[in-house]
Formats: C-alpha cells, sequence, structure tokens
C-alpha cells in the first residue's frame, strides 16, 4: 500500500507540472520551439547538473566498492532492458528509446527513500550515471538513425560524460563533501529544475495531442507491458545471480520497474521524432505503474529473500 501512495503522490506531481505546460500552451504563452529550447537546457545543464550532485558524497572504501558493485548492477540491469527493447520494438526507435530507459530519479529515488531509507538512494547514482550518458550516445543513435555512427568523440566529449567523470572524480580525491559550498547549492539549483521543467515541456506536448488516443492504443499498452512487466520480471532473476546486497537489488529493482522516462519526449523532440507519441508512452506508463510497480517489487522481495 505504500509504494502505491508513494506512485500515486508523485502521479499527482507530475500531472501538475504538466497542467502547467498544457496551460502555458493552450494560452499561447509558449509554442513548440520555446519548448524545444528548455528540452536543450535540460540536456545540456539540467542533466549533468543532477549526475554531479549525485556524487556529492563523503568518501569511504566501502562506499567506492559499493559505487564499481552498482555500477556493473547497474549496467547489467540496463543491457536487460536495452536488448529486450531491441527485440521488441526493432522498427520503432522511439519505443526501443522509450522502453530501455526508465523514469529511475524522479520515480525510483521517493520509493527507495520510503522502503529502503535515504542511505539506499546511494545505489541509484551507477544506474542514473549510465542511464544519461547511455541516452546522450546509444539512445541519440536510434532517434537519429541506424545510419548515424557513435564516434570515440561523440561518447567522450559530451555533457553527460563530461559531468559523471567530474562527480566521480570528485567522490574519488575525497572532495564531494568538501565542494564549495556556492558552487554546492549552484549545482543543486540547477538540478532541481530537472522534474518541473522536463514534466512542463512533456505538458506542452501533451497540448498538441489527442487525449483519447492515449487509452484506446494497443501500441501504447504493448509497449507499457514491456515496459512495467516483461523487464523487470527477466531483470529479477539476473540480478539474483549477480553479487550485492539485498538493498542494492532492490534498490535497482525498483528502477527496473519504472514507468517509461520522461526524456524520451526531450530527446525526440531534439532529434525530430515523433515527440507526441513519445510523450503519450510516458504519461500511460506512468499512470499504469500504479498498479504494476508495487507488484513487481513484491515479487522481486520474495524472490530475493
Amino acid at each position: 500500500m505504500e509504494f502505491s501512495l508513494i506512485i500515486l503522490r508523485q502521479t499527482i506531481l507530475m500531472s501538475l507540472f504538466m497542467l502547467i505546460g498544457y496551460l502555458l500552451y493552450r494560452g499561447k504563452k509558449i509554442d513548440a520551439q520555446g519548448s524545444k529550447s528548455i528540452a536543450a537546457l535540460l540536456v545540456w545543464a539540467v542533466i549533468p547538473a543532477n549526475v554531479v550532485k549525485s556524487c556529492l558524497l563523503p568518501y569511504s572504501s566501502e562506499r567506492m566498492a559499493q559505487m564499481a558493485q552498482c555500477f556493473f548492477l547497474a549496467a547489467a540491469v540496463l543491457m536487460i532492458a536495452m536488448v529486450i527493447s531491441r527485440i521488441c520494438f526493432r522498427k520503432d526507435p522511439v519505443a526501443q528509446f522509450a522502453a530501455s530507459f526508465s523514469n529511475a530519479g524522479f520515480i525510483g529515488i521517493p520509493l527507495v527513500q520510503a522502503s529502503l531509507g535515504d542511505g539506499a538512494v546511494f545505489f541509484l547514482i551507477g544506474i542514473i550515471i549510465l542511464l544519461n550518458l547511455l541516452q546522450w550516445t546509444y539512445g541519440a543513435k536510434l532517434l537519429k538513425g541506424e545510419s548515424e555512427k557513435l564516434s570515440i568523440k561523440s561518447i567522450l566529449l559530451n555533457p553527460v560524460t563530461i559531468s559523471a567523470v567530474a562527480g566521480v572524480g570528485l567522490f574519488a580525491l575525497r572532495l564531494g563533501d568538501r565542494f564549495p559550498p556556492l558552487l554546492t547549492s549552484l549545482v543543486s539549483g540547477v538540478a532541481a529544475l530537472n522534474t518541473p521543467l522536463a514534466m512542463i515541456v512533456l505538458g506542452v506536448y501533451l497540448a498538441q495531442t489527442e487525449l483519447g488516443h492515449l487509452f484506446t492504443s494497443g501500441r501504447l499498452y504493448f509497449l507499457s507491458a514491456v515496459r512495467l512487466l516483461l523487464i523487470p520480471a527477466v531483470t529479477i532473476p539476473v540480478i539474483l545471480l549477480l553479487p550485492g546486497t539485498h538493498d542494492m537489488k532492490m534498490t535497482l529493482m525498483i528502477a527496473a520497474a519504472a514507468p517509461v522516462g520522461a526524456n524520451v519526449a526531450v530527446y525526440s523532440q531534439l532529434y525530430n521524432r515523433n515527440y507526441m507519441y513519445a510523450c503519450e508512452t510516458v504519461t500511460q506508463s506512468t499512470l499504469l505503474s500504479i498498479l504494476t510497480l508495487p507488484l513487481m517489487c513484491a515479487l522481486a522481495g520474495m524472490v530475493l529473500r
């Protein structure tokens, strides 16, 4: 019941942010080009700030070992999602992106805090960094087209990779908790823009879509089933066999079972894909996750014990 209440609260909050974007567009205070500029702000400043912020922690050798373990487990979880998405949506790059990358931050963090405690949020660092990095590289390649080649330059010299190296470097050099207060406030302030800006952009997208289609499209229901049921179901036995603590595995399970991340719409607009369709994948999967997330996490809890 607690899971359901938290998801419901987060869904209501997301809906209110989206309503702001919806009303701004309907009131002609913002247009599609304006939302594209906000999307660029998210990709180039807000998401990198989130990555750095997640690493501004006191150093300990135990935490360093846990971080390495988290990256390993997170890579396995994301690989499962990408492979399944590739198989299920070979000819639909937007659906591949949507099913591959969950809303591990906005939905995942409050669920982890409520069920496992504040300390367990640290276990999300690996998947949040890898998720953002893979969206920028693999995800961008999907949306640009199969002919697009990934170059070493595009992998290394992009805002997410640079911010990930900077964040992990600060933590490894034991500077995470000694970062200048002014800069810490700056990073935290920019990072805090992520949820409201992303959802406002989604509200602008929704204002341009036919809402009835959201609940009648078989393609959307199939995508939600893959994201919310198939991917977490396959993830459970895999992480059961991998090393890691119970709390670490349950944290990553919550991330694996979370709905479609809002960035699919952001990236779809940046690369001129069908961002209205992308927005529908986020909205429908988030609503359905009220039912599926508690179910999948309860199942994972029984298996991992």
